[in-house]
């Protein structure tokens, strides 16, 4: 699988369709991680089919969408070896305030990467 450093103008539309629809949702999930103190860095991992990672959340056909959403975060990443150990701290630099913005990791024939979409205003 290739990873492209671009997200596909067709992609951020098909995330962003659904992202109106399921960001309450993963905001509060979000909310939830950080206080339970199970991680401060929530990541949800999307795809339009199945992944091995995290836990399901929202599965595409309950709510008519393109995208499963699976909700995770830094240190089941660790362990799965999707981000090395030598890479936490970047990570960790780079992660933006997820009451703010929540931390996609989109999984697509060709794309694989993380992305930072901001949430809706209330």
């Amino acid at each position: 699988m290739q990873n492209s450093p671009e997200l596909d103008g067709k992609y951020l539309g098909q995330i962003t369709q659904d992202f109106v629809l399921v960001s309450n949702t993963l905001k509060e999930a979000a909310y939830q991680l950080k206080s339970r103190k199970i991680s401060e860095y929530p990541i949800f991992a999307i795809s339009k089919t199945e992944v091995p990672i995290g836990q399901l959340l929202i599965g595409k056909a309950e709510m008519n969408l393109k995208w499963n959403y699976y909700f995770s975060f830094l240190e089941e990443f660790v362990q799965r070896e999707l981000i090395q150990e030598d890479a936490i701290e970047l990570f960790q630099n780079t992660y933006r305030d997820s009451d703010e913005f929540c931390c996609l990791f989109v999984v697509e024939q060709d794309f694989v990467n993380f992305v930072y979409i901001p949430y809706p205003e209330d």
